[in-house]
C-alpha cells in the first residue's frame, strides 16, 4: 500500500519525466501536485467528449486512453495514450470547445491540471510559469506538426508512414 509520501514521490518522477515539465524546479512540481486533483475514470468511461467546455489537462498516470473525433456520424480512433502521456493541453492555451474526445479504454488514474492551477504558479513564480507554458505550446506544435505531415500525405495519396498517430474508423 502507498503512502501519501510515495505517492507524491512517483507522481513528482512521473512529471520529471514528461516533457511538459521539462526543466521546472522540484519545488515548482511539488507547487503543482498540492493544487492538483486526481481523476479515476473507469474503463469506458469519458475524461471528455468532443465539443464540451474545455476546463483542464490530464496526466496519465495509469491505464490506457484513445482520442477520438467525431464527424458525419463517424467515430475515427486518433491516437491511443498510456502511462506519462498528458492529454487535453490546448484547455490551458486556448480556452476552446474541447476538439476530441478522449475515452478510457482501462481503467483510469490521472493528474488533473485547470487553469486555475497555472494561475496560482504564475502569482507564485513567473519563469517557471513561462516555462510551463512554453513546454505546453512546443507539446502542441509537435502535434500540429505530425497532424501536418498526415494532412500532406494524404494530399499526395501516401499512406502515413512514420507518423506515430493512427486514423482508424470504429
Amino acid at each position: 500500500m502507498l503512502t501519501a509520501h510515495d505517492l507524491h514521490d512517483r507522481r513528482l518522477v512521473l512529471l520529471q519525466r514528461m516533457p511538459v515539465f521539462g526543466a521546472l524546479r522540484e519545488d515548482t512540481l511539488d507547487f503543482l501536485l498540492s493544487a492538483t486533483r486526481e481523476r479515476v475514470v473507469s474503463a469506458g468511461g469519458y475524461f471528455f467528449r468532443q465539443g464540451e467546455r474545455a476546463l483542464s489537462m490530464f496526466v496519465l498516470e495509469s491505464g490506457r486512453v484513445t482520442v477520438r473525433r467525431s464527424w458525419a456520424n463517424r467515430e475515427m480512433l486518433l491516437r491511443t495514450l498510456g502511462a506519462g502521456d498528458c492529454f487535453g493541453e490546448m484547455a490551458l492555451m486556448d480556452l476552446s470547445a474541447r476538439s476530441a474526445s478522449v475515452r478510457a479504454e482501462s481503467d483510469c488514474l490521472a493528474i488533473e491540471i485547470t487553469p486555475g492551477d497555472l494561475q496560482a504558479l504564475f502569482e507564485r513564480n513567473a519563469e517557471q510559469f513561462a516555462i510551463i507554458q512554453m513546454n505546453i505550446g512546443r507539446e502542441v506544435c509537435r502535434r500540429l506538426r505530425a497532424t501536418d505531415e498526415l494532412l500532406f500525405r494524404a494530399t499526395m495519396g501516401e499512406p502515413p508512414a512514420g507518423v506515430d498517430t493512427v486514423f482508424q474508423t470504429l
